[in-house]
């Protein structure tokens, strides 16, 4: 069974950037589409990023499209999120998912596993 882990969130300014690693362990990310996935307190969990396992195709929530960027290293077994010109909006714990439902063009809707999250705060 695969296991994800999160890191790489802490408290940033905004216009600042942060890298996400979402690493595997019990089996190898590159045999699924990986997702992250964030949610702050009070509103709905929000799939911001998707990349697929086997051609590379990415989804990206309006929201974050052109600052954020999901990438993978299968060597690595991990997945990463680089987000650049934070806002204070994106404050929100974000996880990893993997083993999707996930139709693209579409943003992903749920996964199977899931890492414990990372928190990622935005304030001056």
């Amino acid at each position: 069974q695969v296991q994800l882990a999160e890191s790489g969130g802490e408290l940033v300014q905004p216009g600042g950037s942060l890298r996400l690693s979402c690493a595997g362990s019990g089996g190898r990310l590159r045999y699924y589409p990986i997702a992250w996935f964030r949610q702050a307190p009070g509103k709905e969990r929000e799939g911001v990023s998707c990349i697929s396992n086997s051609d590379g195709r990415t989804y990206y929530a309006d929201s974050v499209k052109g600052r954020f960027t999901i990438s993978r290293d299968n060597d690595k077994n991990t997945v990463y999120l680089q987000m650049d010109r934070l806002k204070v909006e994106d404050t929100a714990v974000y996880y990893c998912a993997a083993d999707l439902t996930w139709s693209y063009p579409g943003p992903p809707r749920a996964g199977n596993y899931w890492g414990q999250g990372t928190q990622v705060t935005v304030s001056s």
